[in-house]
């Protein structure tokens, strides 16, 4: 009985993993009267965190603004102007290409209303809108009802069927920490450029020299490496602070800050490659050697705040980067990247403290050093035309379209490997009998990949970058010149499509807007079925269509050896008259394809997710269990391969 209990537990617990309706946004409704005749009908909205509700405005072609639809059949009431909404964030969506308005926490929505009939006792209509985490997007289409006040409530406030458990608190501390490694190792590259490597034998020996013993010595070399790491996390924090944890995404994701950040980066390369030195004036530097003259703690958090100043014209470059980088992604990633970057250029002081015999085994200082300096200068030169390209893509100017991105690239690490083999000097360089071997090594590297960036003027998807160039389709050829379409078979013949049968581009892939036509094509050719739940406006399923769908064997999978069937949940197309009908499961209205879909995936599946993909025989019945979001090619090939033998 125990084991019969236990078996009975786990297909419980399984089938509530991936059988549940979502609901990350709650809505809470009230009238509220603001004259003899006047109404405000406010809407208040709770939102999960991790999920965004999106605004009433928004550009055509991305995501489903927030609308309220009011019925008035009775002209009892006029409104009066338009919803107005409480002040949403905004940020560029690199999936549709586009700033988007967004709120999350909590929205409030307010419509104001003109009563022409006292009798009116209630108000009831259609509350849509989108809701989407980083892996789902929810499409509900709610109905309300709203007493008047003074009059009984005939139904409960409206609830919106959204959301559901999200990644993002795993996802946003793998960003952190990826935030954190990255600013280490720019803060060790920082410390390999002749503004202040050099400083490291100087300052420990003179810590060492002056301490009256070596456990001081020890002890002044670290309290030196802590106020270093003070000084640099006290930045992050002072640029958190005076910008907002909210807002520096905001900042990096507008229009001008992107161009602001382009031009400042540019400046920061030309200053690497040798143009001129950026420093901070000189007065600066002599009121803090004052002080550090006086000894003692405070003294030496002088001298680690005159290293600062002194090495600006080699940090400031590196730490400005790093701050725009951190800034896309909000919170406290400006302050954990000051954090990684200091810490990489405190050790080597405490370290070379505690065994000041290490010091003889540093490499002289000389002509590497400004090496490293222009290696810099190249990397943030291609890395400024990343936030020129953001702004191109909001402003759909197509300017730097993926083709001349890719193009810029190739000259820019072209340009690098040409100096780091000797066939160019810049300003500070000093001359060159030889190329040492990692000298050589690195510049293989970085020849290596200016070839492998080639094929990307033809449409090579080039995958190691996938993050910075524009998107495929923002391109002069989306498909470019040359490039052959990916997976092969029986889908790519334009030529006799079955009944209901279409195309999706680009990899012309077979499938079916309706679900009926696409279960009778299966049977006929003798195929399993795969329903694919999506939106128009679904990020994540634009990326699996992207990411996933092209990779491994997973195309060839999709155009051979199933019938894919596209189900879009935020289709508005109205259904015929005969069509429509009541939803014996959530009791909604169900007047469009979208509702149709939708409470077909609700009813049938016990889910309300996108994407959602289902494999099922021809008695529709599931040969394997349903996925979500699987941005894993390894798995979601293997779940389709199980799928595959059980229908077999």
């Amino acid at each position: 009985m125990r084991k019969f209990l236990a078996t009975l537990l786990v297909l419980v617990i399984s089938f509530s993993a991936y059988s549940q309706i979502l609901e990350p946004v709650k809505w809470k409704n009230e009238v509220k009267k603001t004259g003899d005749d006047t109404y405000d009908v406010i809407f208040n909205a709770s939102i999960q965190e991790n999920w965004h509700l999106y605004s009433i405005e928004l550009p055509e072609g991305g995501p489903i603004p927030t609308a309220f639809e009011f019925l008035n059949d009775d002209k009892k009431f006029e409104l009066v102007g338009g919803v107005t909404e409480s002040k949403p964030h905004s940020g560029f969506d690199p999936i549709f290409e586009m700033d988007v308005s967004y709120h999350d926490i909590s929205a409030t929505f307010i419509q104001k209303i003109k009563v022409l009939d006292p009798s009116l006792d209630k108000l009831t209509g259609d509350l849509i809108f989108q809701t989407c985490d980083d892996e789902k997007c929810i499409f509900p289409m709610e109905t309300f009802e709203i007493a008047m006040p003074g009059a009984k409530a005939s139904a409960a406030d409206a609830d919106a069927n959204s959301g559901g458990d999200s990644d993002d608190d795993e996802g946003n501390s793998r960003g952190m920490w990826t935030i954190f490694i990255l600013a280490f190792f720019s803060g060790f590259a920082a410390l390999l450029t002749p503004c202040v490597f050099p400083m490291i034998p100087l300052t420990v020996s003179f810590f060492t020299k002056q301490s009256k013993s070596k456990a001081a010595g020890i002890k002044n070399a670290i309290l030196y490496g802590i106020f270093i790491i003070v000084i640099y996390v006290l930045l992050g924090t002072v640029v958190t602070w005076v910008f907002g944890a909210d807002a520096l995404n905001a900042l990096s994701t507008n229009v001008w800050f992107n161009i602001i950040f382009f031009i400042l980066l540019v400046v920061f390369a030309m200053s690497f490659l040798g143009a001129f030195e950026i420093v901070l004036p000189q007065s600066w530097a002599n009121k803090v050697d004052s002080k550090a003259d006086k000894g003692g703690i405070a003294g030496i958090f002088f001298m680690a705040l005159a290293l600062a100043i002194v090495s600006f014209s080699c940090t400031g470059p590196i730490v400005g980067t790093l701050l725009v980088e951190a800034a896309s992604n909000g919170g406290l990633a400006p302050i954990i990247g000051m954090l990684g970057f200091s810490l990489a250029i405190a050790l080597p002081f405490a370290l070379f403290a505690m065994f000041p015999g290490w010091l003889n085994s540093l490499p002289k200082s000389g002509g590497w050093l400004n090496t490293v300096k222009v290696v810099l200068g190249f990397l943030e030169l291609a890395l400024a035309f990343k936030f020129l390209s953001q702004a191109d893509l909001v402003l759909q100017l197509h300017w730097l379209e993926r083709e001349v991105f890719i193009a810029i690239w190739i000259a820019v690490f072209g340009t690098l490997a040409l100096y780091l083999f000797g066939k160019i000097k810049l300003p500070h360089d000093s001359p060159l009998q030889f190329i040492s071997v990692g000298r050589l090594m690195l510049g293989l590297v970085v020849l290596s990949f200016t070839v492998y960036l080639i094929p990307g003027l033809w449409g090579a998807p080039l995958n190691l970058i996938s993050a910075f160039p524009p998107p495929q389709e923002y391109s002069e050829s989306p498909y470019g010149v040359g490039y052959s379409k990916l997976g092969g078979g029986v889908a790519a013949d334009h030529s006799s499509l079955p009944d209901g049968g279409h195309l999706m581009a680009p990899h012309d892939i077979l499938h079916f807007y309706d679900y009926d036509k696409g279960v009778a094509y299966a049977k006929e050719v003798g195929k399993p079925v795969m329903i694919d739940f999506t939106g128009y406006a679904c990020v994540n399923c634009r990326k699996m269509e992207q990411n996933v769908w092209t990779k491994g064997d997973i195309l060839s999978i999709l155009k051979n050896e199933v019938v894919l069937i596209s189900l879009y949940v935020d289709e508005k197309k109205e259904l015929p008259e005969s069509e429509k009908y009541t939803s014996e499961e959530t009791g909604k209205k169900i007047k469009t394809y979208g509702n149709k879909w939708s409470d077909f995936q609700i009813t049938r599946y016990k889910a309300n997710a996108q994407p959602y993909y289902v494999l099922m025989g021809h008695d529709e019945s599931n040969l394997v269990k349903p996925v979500g979001y699987t941005p894993d090619v390894e798995e979601y090939q293997n779940w389709l391969r199980e799928g595959i033998k059980a229908f077999k």
